[in-house]
């Protein structure tokens, strides 16, 4: 019987997806990379291959998960199989600088970067981007992970020779423009099957940690006993406008991410930077609940997965 095959390397994250599976009684998998073996001969299973691979891996020491998923993703597309966020989706989660070249060519803006491989260039590229404050942020990130604020030149330096500014896993880092957000807040636009969902506005007057996932959401910073503080934190914009959403899922299409999320800042001038494009998204329950657009992300991904499997049930039945 053919089934939804889920990819993952957070066990946390895929409990939702669980309930809503039980939910729509859809068959599936998990396939837990830290626990899995790819024997190259071997020919994969039918079904759906839905790929939840995160940037993040590496702060749950699952360093090399990535690395292994795409070895996977290789296999299944070798054979034809059909995979939602597959080879390219994971790509451009794993690269921001890519992320930004491809956004390019749909007219997306986004802030103005330069990327470096080592510190003494990474100085260079703050006299060459010349605009202050900046952002010093790793090519491979996650939730936000690494991502620095600087006032100077002078201040980064300081950083660098005291061994403070963190790692870069793939060596690369980027020094980027910095878009203060008109009200504090950035904005995640959800897509699922490239379709608009809804969009989340999330305070970043704290930092730059912002993973909306109910198990992000357990730091001195989002205790639970302070509840307004986390309500407040992640809202679902319930009347929300955007006249680059069409442009938003053309991106999206364009490089096969079936479920994902864009993150943008909005400057007072009401102009809209995307700075991070999210290709394994999380959703909050909390902002959901209190929405009244009465959404579940997870729910919408499984009838997704299970669209999609249902098609591919139908291929086999006109084939008979």
């Amino acid at each position: 019987m053919k089934k939804i095959y889920v990819i993952h390397e957070n066990d946390d994250w895929v409990i939702p997806l669980r309930a809503a599976f039980e939910k729509l009684n859809l068959p599936y998998e998990e396939w837990f990379i830290n626990e899995m073996k790819l024997d190259l001969n071997a020919i994969p299973p039918d079904g759906i291959f839905y790929n939840r691979m995160s940037a993040s891996a590496h702060t749950r020491d699952h360093r090399y998960a990535p690395e292994f998923t795409a070895n996977i993703l290789a296999w299944l597309e070798r054979y034809g199989r059909k995979v939602i966020n597959g080879r390219r989706a994971l790509q451009l989660e794993l690269r921001k600088s890519e992320q930004y070249l491809a956004l390019q060519p749909h007219d997306i803006i986004h802030p103005n970067t330069i990327i470096a491989n080592n510190p003494a260039d990474v100085l260079n590229a703050v006299d060459k981007l010349n605009e202050f404050p900046f952002i010093l942020k790793p090519n491979r990130g996650g939730k936000g992970a690494g991502v620095q604020l600087f006032y100077s030149k002078e201040s980064l330096k300081n950083s660098i020779d005291n061994d403070s500014i963190g790692e870069s896993l793939d060596g690369i880092w980027l020094v980027q423009q910095y878009i203060k957000p008109a009200n504090g807040r950035i904005v995640r636009a959800e897509f699922v099957g490239s379709e608009f969902l809804y969009a989340v506005s999330i305070d970043a007057s704290k930092g730059f940690e912002l993973c909306p996932a109910d198990s992000c959401n357990i730091g001195d910073a989002f205790c639970p006993a302070d509840q307004s503080t986390l309500e407040d934190k992640f809202v679902i914009l319930d009347q929300y406008q955007n006249e680059d959403l069409e442009k938003y899922a053309d991106f999206l299409k364009a490089n096969n991410i079936g479920v994902g999320a864009l993150e943008y800042v909005e400057d007072e001038h009401g102009d809209k930077y995307v700075y991070d494009v999210n290709t394994n998204t999380n959703y909050n329950s909390g902002a959901e609940q209190a929405s009244l657009l009465k959404k579940e992300g997870m729910f919408e991904i499984a009838k997704y997965l299970g669209h999609e499997l249902q098609l591919l049930q139908n291929k086999d039945l006109k084939r008979a």
